[in-house]
């Protein structure tokens, strides 16, 4: 009995417990504010401006916009932009930025993310900008399937980028006077299955008017749902009328999210880009577009036409068009397959045609992860390794730990405009590294096995290497291991250029500026500009014979014993 009574006092104290957590937890209050996530990238808070409804009701679910700002902007400056808060007249955007003026009340969560500042939105700034959606959607009551994505200029391309990359994510989006990165423009067909609205100014000197009738062009040749307004004699503030007035708010109000549409038409280069709806591509070459268009003509009959893959996943658990007691017929590149009644349905190509078996990648083979190219191991944690190996002179030592300056040096000053970039990365010596270092982020190595600890720790699995004594020559390269990328750069600096020094506008320092433009593997001699071999290990990251040929041939790099692919 006492048991029993001591039990219920217990049970009443957890309830109180937390219904008095409930009670007097800290609320937010409505309206403008700044948030921050913490970042695992390099262990710092990275704000973003949110904005709140009045009369949030957690019980209640509510749609999402996630607003990216342009260049030379800021988070607190788009969160204005979205409501159409423009600077007043003779205002700066330094002094705009400092405080929230009124605005009409919107039943809609808002989220602007820093992102890192003038960078663009691939890399870690995207990573940012997954990581604010993830918070909001922990912190508030979010409808999954209202969730939009627009933005301005540098903004407007990362709506096209990473609205496309990931299409499944958004219910609609909005790009304004969009400057995308190069080789979006391929990823147009993804947007199949929600609307887009392009707002341009014909007298924009930035973004010009063409380029951007060119994308309206491809989305319609795609048959996407695209409507464009283009305002005559606008230049490059043509958010001031995309976002007059609550407009944007009003259009998103008209779409839902099509978790199971009828058709999926999907491209991409990544792993780390691999599936839509219910298509996920199993096996493909990265950097080679991948292309699936995969339909219903009726129920439980699937038209499907692949370019450039090995493998792919129709998971079919609740669409209205698949019935699970029925038998599945898919017709894949003309060929028919009878499928097995399943929720998922992998098919493998075996020569020219497909058959319904599970897909068993080699141990070795490219993933998630593990895919390259050079630009991905700085997309995430990330930690800049100098060498002392060889117990270098105090002169020698301080060249190397300036390297690693250089490469590691993202928020240098770029002027009053683009300013600096927020991202700031470890650098250590090989000395330094610590066990959890090795566990949790991907290395940058400088030097060689006989300068560098870690580069030595690991040769035994590198495939290849400088050999000691080479000068006027860089080799820069990237590999997995442990679960993680390892970059190796021996000899000059990957960012080598003897014949000019950068200049113009440019979205990151030197070292990370040429990197989106690496493959695999680079060796150089002199500048980064005159490669003696690079291109992409095979997808057993295994060098190709022809590659494997060049390196050897220049006297400056061993190739390993088995690290080139047979014939």
């Amino acid at each position: 009995m006492i048991r029993h009574r001591i039990f219920h006092v217990l049970l009443l104290t957890i309830l109180l417990l937390g219904v008095g957590s409930r009670l007097f937890a800290q609320k937010l209050p409505p309206g403008p504010q700044v948030l921050t996530i913490f970042s695992n990238v390099d262990d710092t808070e990275q704000p973003y401006g949110l904005y709140l409804p009045k009369n949030y009701n957690p019980k209640k679910k509510y749609p999402l916009v996630i607003m990216l700002h342009g260049a030379g902007s800021n988070h607190r400056l788009s969160l204005r932009r979205v409501f159409g808060k423009s600077n007043i007249n003779g205002e700066t955007d330094v002094e705009a930025t400092k405080y929230f003026p009124e605005w009409a009340d919107v039943n809609y969560i808002v989220a602007s993310p820093f992102a890192r500042g003038t960078v663009g939105y691939q890399g870690v700034a995207e990573k940012d900008v997954y990581d604010v959606l993830a918070d909001v959607k922990k912190r508030f009551s979010i409808d999954d399937d209202r969730v939009y994505l627009t933005g301005y200029s540098m903004g407007g391309g990362g709506t096209l980028w990473i609205g496309l990359s990931r299409p499944d994510v958004w219910a609609a989006i909005a790009p304004v006077c969009p400057a995308p990165p190069r080789g979006t423009d391929a990823l147009a067909g993804n947007a199949l299955n929600y609307p887009v609205h392009i707002f341009q100014g014909d007298a924009d000197p930035a973004v010009k008017v063409e380029g951007t009738r060119e994308w309206v062009q491809r989305f319609k040749d795609a048959g996407v749902n695209i409507i464009y307004q283009e305002y005559p004699g606008v230049k490059h503030d043509s958010w001031v009328n995309a976002y007059q007035d609550g407009f944007i708010f009003s259009w998103f109000d008209k779409f839902k999210r099509n978790r199971f549409p009828e058709r999926v038409r999907f491209s991409t280069r990544q792993y780390k880009y691999n599936s839509a709806y219910w298509v996920q591509i199993d096996q493909l070459t990265p950097g080679t577009l991948a292309t699936v268009d995969a339909r219903f003509s009726s129920p439980n009959h699937l038209d499907v036409t692949t370019s450039n893959i090995g493998a792919l996943t129709l998971k079919l658990a609740g669409h209205r068009s698949f019935k699970a007691k029925n038998p599945l017929e898919v017709v894949i590149d003309g060929k028919t397959v009878s499928a097995p009644t399943s929720d998922a349905v992998t098919l493998v190509k075996r020569g020219s045609g497909w058959e319904v078996t599970p897909y068993q990648p080699t141990p070795t083979a490219k993933r998630p992860g593990a895919e390259g190219p050079l630009s991905e191991p700085f997309a995430d944690r990330h930690v800049y390794v100098y060498g002392t190996a060889d117990n270098p002179s105090p002169e020698e030592l301080k060249n190397r730990q300036d390297q690693a300056f250089q490469a590691a040096n993202w928020s240098a000053y770029r002027g009053e405009f683009l300013g600096r970039i927020m991202v700031f990365p470890r650098i250590l010596a090989d000395k330094e590294i610590r066990p959890s270092d090795l566990e949790s982020a991907n290395l940058v190595l400088f030097g060689t096995k006989e300068t560098n600890s870690l580069v030595a720790k690991f040769s035994d699995r590198l495939p290849i290497q400088l050999n000691p004594g080479t000068s006027d020559y860089g080799l820069f390269y990237v590999f997995p291991v442990n679960n993680h990328y390892v970059t190796i750069n021996s000899g000059l600096p990957w960012w080598t250029d003897t014949q000019a020094p950068m200049g113009g506008f440019s979205l990151n320092n030197r070292a990370m500026a040429v990197t989106s433009g690496f493959k695999d593997f680079i060796l150089f001699k002199g500048t980064y500009k005159t490669p003696v071999a690079e291109g992409y290990f095979d997808n057993d990251w295994h060098l190709k014979p022809d590659d494997a040929s060049k390196l050897s041939e220049s006297g400056a790099v061993t190739v390993a014993t088995g690290a080139t692919a047979s014939n």
